[in-house]
């Protein structure tokens, strides 16, 4: 039993490893590869694009836990991945109404994957397993921004334009990686839970498979209309209100940088032939900050004296440091200009060493504001964590939408000021959460 659930989290991992490779790549060049596209007929933004997929992401949560019940977590996560692969596979031939069409499916898909995830890895796990389990899927998940953004850097290095053959063979590559995922899923084995359920679903010999499908949608809808009067009730308590300012930071830092922040480095002209290798390289980058920030954070908060707050705060002031020297070494107009390179001259003679610093201090600042509101949320809601989740999910998600939407519009000046101004209020407000749960603690040892 413990082998098959040990398979299962691996084969779990493994396909989204896959899976991202593909779209984390792809979220991370699609706007500069729009803007290179030598189509007439294409119109779209990649920035809207995000917009799209992070918005429908962030309502179709609501819905996703009942389809997860009444088709099940395996075939949830495969015709997921479908949707995925269709999505990368719009860019091989890229058609104005096939992407947006698109964006508009893989941000079903993405919720329907991710709560089918969630439930997957619980009935694979028990309790002396679940942090050894998460710890084994979430290295493999990071891991997805490495493979991808390498191939983007050894392709693209030198280059100053984008051909048609080459967009393809990147599109193709990132296509076989989501399939391979898509397909790693109809290997995993069936769980403990999933045989009780069908044995006693099987013994029920009177009832038709209609009738079966219809009990467990009935069952899953009357779940979720519970959970969702629990998210309404915790949308009215002072710990979710005081840490909105926090969850939304962490939305708008996603979408710098998942995907403003490698377009900037790829539209910056004083970069030259190397600017648009460099975007593969960022994201790497990014990759790293962010393995060794959950990695070095996940082990220090298991001492009780290294704090919370201590993290966040080093979130902050890495993310400060991040913005500011972004501020000097990349022209404003980078984000929103239309033509290939910017026109505009920065601060600083623009350096590749402290652009790509500036991705390892975004991506080790991303962690730290993620790992502990995680934590937080965890520890006040014990009993209610999966409507509490659903809430920091859907707070960032419509935040990322709304960013990606600006992004395209908003001088890079601005969108930094913005980012630093939510990131002081929101660690502000976590400090007084914090604070809270310390009084709430103290008042009980009287």
């Amino acid at each position: 039993m413990a082998d098959r659930r040990t398979y299962n989290v691996v084969i779990l991992g493994v396909g989204f490893l896959f899976i991202f490779t593909a779209f984390t790549t792809c979220g991370n060049v699609e706007q500069t590869v729009v803007k290179s596209l030598k189509n007439s007929t294409f119109s779209g933004s990649g920035y809207h694009s995000l917009g799209i997929i992070y918005g429908v992401f962030s309502f179709s949560n609501l819905l996703a836990p009942t389809v997860v019940t009444v088709i099940g977590a395996k075939l949830t996560m495969f015709l997921s991945g479908l949707l995925y692969s269709g999505y990368i596979a719009v860019f091989i031939m890229p058609s104005t109404w096939s992407f947006y069409l698109t964006s508009v499916l893989i941000g079903v898909g993405a919720a329907l994957l991710w709560t089918a995830q969630g439930s997957f890895l619980v009935e694979n796990s028990e309790a002396s397993t679940i942090n050894r389990n998460t710890g084994m899927f979430w290295a493999l998940l990071q891991c997805s921004m490495l493979f991808g953004n390498l191939y983007i850097y050894l392709d693209w290095n030198g280059k100053s334009e984008i051909s048609e053959s080459s967009r393809r063979n990147i599109f193709l590559f990132l296509l076989v990686a989501s399939i391979l995922g898509t397909l790693s899923f109809l290997v995993l084995r069936t769980s403990h839970h999933e045989e009780e359920m069908l044995s006693e679903e099987e013994g029920q010999s009177l009832l038709s498979t209609r009738t079966m499908y219809k009990n467990r949608a009935n069952t899953a809808l009357q779940d979720t209309k519970t959970e969702f009067q629990t998210i309404l009730q915790l949308l009215k308590t002072k710990t979710i209100i005081l840490l909105s300012p926090c969850m939304v930071y962490s939305g708008l830092e996603l979408s710098f940088y998942s995907g403003v922040y490698g377009t900037c480095i790829g539209a910056t002209a004083h970069f030259g032939e190397a600017a648009k290798g460099l975007i593969g390289i960022s994201g790497i980058v990014v990759g790293i900050g962010e393995i060794v920030g959950g990695g070095l954070f996940g082990l220090l908060c298991k001492n009780s004296r290294f704090r919370r707050t201590s993290v966040v705060f080093l979130g902050m002031v890495v993310h400060f440091i991040a913005s500011y020297l972004i501020f000097l070494n990349i022209p404003e107009d980078a984000p929103v200009v239309f033509e290939s390179t910017t026109q505009k001259n920065p601060f600083l003679s623009p350096s590749a060493s402290i652009a790509l610093l500036c991705s390892f201090l975004l991506g080790l600042g991303d962690s730290c504001f993620n790992t502990q509101l995680y934590s937080i949320l965890g520890y006040v809601y014990a009993e209610q964590s999966m409507p509490a989740f659903a809430i920091f999910k859907f707070i960032q998600s419509v935040s990322a939408a709304v960013a990606f939407f600006y992004s395209g519009y908003l001088l890079l000046t601005w969108q930094l000021l913005l980012l630093v101004l939510l990131g002081f209020i929101g660690t502000l407000c976590f400090f007084v959460v914090e604070r809270m749960q310390d009084y709430s603690m103290d008042s009980q040892d009287y």
